[in-house]
């Protein structure tokens, strides 16, 4: 999961800087990778913590 929020970060990082240089069509598509990554880590960690809760009680 660490890997995902680093990539996540790392498209974030990538978006900023394209669009501070005013490369707007590389600003959106990093920017949606980084949210796509973000939200898979997310609901991967929350997965995660189900089944774990889940054989923490058996």
């Amino acid at each position: 999961m660490g890997n995902l929020l680093y990539w996540a970060l790392a498209f974030l990082v990538v978006a900023l800087i394209a669009a501070a240089l005013g490369f707007g069509g590389v600003a959106g598509t990093a920017m949606s990778g980084a949210q796509m990554l973000f939200w898979v880590a997310i609901v991967l960690f929350v997965v995660s913590a189900l089944i774990g809760l889940f054989r923490r009680r058996t």
